[in-house]
């Protein structure tokens, strides 16, 4: 991109917006063939984030289509009920996707419930199977944040091909399947953490820079080579002149000076994450509900193998 050229604000609510008309164009296709898509999500505890993720969760499946059954469990139930009432959302035919919201209590073993959900129905995409899966390539239900910052990239340079991305972070949730979507995209990656050598030096050299550790402000214009794309995922609450407010690991404004096109915070990643969701609901719907002769679909469009 030419660094000359006016900074592009990447609208993540407009992005959406347009996913959430996909899978509700594809939602309506799929009842008139006799399958009506349902999302089954299980809260445990009262967490106020939680519940307003939630909500919105809720909502989003609603404006689709998509039927929502909610599970809202005490903070006080046993790992051992938990895992029974994901048996049971296994086993029933009627649900096709299946999210635990995070964080779950402490008594809670997290690996032993996301790994208990079935991998068809794993719509948050954290199943050792998927997890998996898209590290070899294949077409897998996918961590949700990371494929929304895939459509973003997309949306705003067109093809990847060749360039070269830097993801900051290396977390389960975002940073490592952000870099397996990356090398499928065939991008050349490089994935930096809070042990890396010359971290800032390296986030120079990037065409993409995907900022995902948690950091407020972390990453300010002397981090970026002009022209950059900048994808925040960090959502982090701050006080700032005795107000409380969101910022991303990317400063913002100093950003704006170097780079060519950046998410903001909010408004950015965030709203795709729950778009993706949707999809997700709608991919595994159609794992469990092949056409005939008709291949399953996942959100992302298939790339050639690489090497």
């Amino acid at each position: 991109m030419n660094a000359q050229a006016p900074i592009k604000l990447i609208d993540g609510k407009a992005a959406a917006a347009r996913v959430l008309a996909e899978v509700a164009e594809e939602v309506r296709e799929m009842k008139a063939g006799g399958v009506a898509p349902a999302l089954a999500v299980v809260l445990v505890g009262h967490d106020p984030a939680s519940q307003v993720y939630v909500r919105n969760k809720v909502l989003r499946a609603e404006e689709c289509g998509i039927r929502s059954l909610e599970h809202k469990l005490p903070a006080s139930t046993a790992e051992a009920d938990l895992l029974a009432l994901i048996r049971g959302l296994n086993a029933d035919s009627g649900v096709n996707g299946i999210l635990v919201q995070l964080p779950l209590p402490a008594h809670i073993d997290e690996t032993r419930v996301l790994q208990a959900i079935d991998p068809l129905k794993d719509v948050d995409g954290f199943h050792a199977e998927n997890v998996g899966g898209l590290s070899q390539g294949r077409e897998v239900l996918t961590p949700c944040t990371p494929a929304g910052c895939l459509r973003l990239l997309q949306d705003t340079c067109g093809d990847l091909s060749g360039q070269h991305a830097v993801v900051i972070g290396r977390s389960n949730i975002v940073g490592k399947p952000m870099a397996a979507l990356l090398l499928k995209a065939h991008c050349s990656v490089t994935v930096v953490h809070s042990k890396s050598a010359n971290l800032r030096e390296l986030c120079r050299q990037a065409d993409i820079v995907i900022a995902a550790v948690g950091r407020p402000r972390l990453v300010d214009a002397d981090w970026l080579k002009p022209g950059a794309v900048v994808i925040d995922v960090g959502i982090n609450r701050i006080e700032e002149d005795g107000r409380a407010k969101l910022v991303g690991d990317v400063d913002f404004d100093s950003a704006l000076t170097r780079a060519a096109a950046i998410t903001p915070v909010p408004g950015g990643v965030g709203p795709m994450t729950i778009a993706f969701l949707m999809k997700n609901t709608l991919a595994a719907a159609r794992l469990q509900h092949p056409a005939p002769s008709t291949p399953a679909q996942f959100p992302e469009a298939p790339c050639p193998s690489i090497s």
